[in-house]
């Protein structure tokens, strides 16, 4: 879905972008291919002796429909995830500036 959604790509592209990343084999990239088009969530098109994907959005807004019932549990926790690197980043930087070492609390 990555690879499609930066453009249209043969799956000529697709299979050797996937089989040098991760080791997966031509025919199984086909299905996967097969599956996401099957699926609604990537089309095909001929050309030539190609045969052209592209990422279908409608079911991908569907999902993301789908998924903002669940957004809460993961926003709020996101910010604080957030707000805390902010403070150590912060802390860190002060630490530097007055000679100190942050993991530590001493100074060097």
């Amino acid at each position: 879905m990555e690879l499609l959604a930066a453009g249209e790509r043969s799956s000529g592209e697709v299979s050797t972008v996937i089989r040098s990343e991760f080791g997966i084999s031509q025919p199984a990239v086909s299905q996967h291919l097969r599956v996401l088009r099957e699926g609604g969530f990537a089309s095909v098109r001929a050309e030539g002796t190609r045969r052209l994907y592209a990422v279908e959005a409608a079911p991908l807004r569907e999902v993301d429909r789908w998924l903002d019932q669940f957004r809460g549990f993961w926003e709020q926790r996101l910010d604080a995830l957030g707000t805390e690197l902010a403070r150590g980043k912060r802390r860190r930087r002060l630490d530097q500036e007055r000679g100190g070492d942050s993991r530590t609390g001493e100074e060097t």
